[in-house]
């Protein structure tokens, strides 16, 4: 396992209506920061999103924000992508995933809508046709996913769920337990702290 320098998160462009989403946002970015992690996000400032990129810049530490221009207006406010270190502006949603995964050794899911839930499904879809072999934290922040694992073990029961051992997603419930354990994943390939394997995967 190569050692983490970018850490690629997936959450909503909007707050929730749980503040621990934001302050799980606001604890994740300043971990990242204080540990010299590069941030890969989707580029939005507002909500989850706004909250992660501030606090890895508050902390010190470096963002990238990739987004398609057609989501700027909604997603964004220029004053503040002016604080961003790098800004790459895609021409669709494609290109954005593509390039948020080269650039990425690593990626969270923080809570979000369907955007969220569709790029984590995605990069584990990647992961079981052996794509790569990066490690997927899901955020559980207030048990947020577990309908989602609920749904996974659901489908492993039906027999949908094909190379599952290629597919091991870390679920972590705080969001400060999140940089220790990606950080040993990189030292040696081994889940650390309060990590468990998702359902039946």
């Amino acid at each position: 396992m190569n050692m983490i320098r970018s850490v690629c998160v997936y959450c909503g462009s909007s707050p929730g209506r749980n503040p621990s989403y934001i302050a799980a946002a606001r604890s994740l970015g300043t971990e990242l920061g204080k540990a010299g992690i590069e941030l890969v996000y989707g580029g939005g400032t507002k909500g989850i999103m706004g909250a992660v990129s501030d606090a890895v810049i508050e902390a010190g530490g470096k963002v990238t924000g990739i987004i398609p221009k057609f989501l700027i207006d909604m997603e964004a406010t220029e004053r503040e992508l002016k604080r961003l270190d790098e800004l790459i502006v895609t021409e669709d949603m494609h290109e954005r995933k593509h390039i948020m995964f080269q650039r990425s050794d690593a990626f969270v899911a923080l809570p979000g809508g369907i955007g969220t839930l569709e790029e984590l499904v995605e990069i584990m879809t990647w992961s079981q046709l052996g794509r790569h072999e990066k490690p997927v934290v899901i955020a559980n922040i207030d048990g947020f996913w577990d309908p989602l694992a609920r749904l996974f073990d659901h489908m492993g029961d039906e027999g949908f769920l094909h190379s599952a051992d290629k597919v091991k997603p870390l679920v972590i419930d705080k969001a400060e337990d999140i940089v220790p354990t990606l950080m040993q994943q990189g030292a040696d390939g081994e889940a650390s702290g309060r990590s468990e394997i998702i359902g039946k995967l």
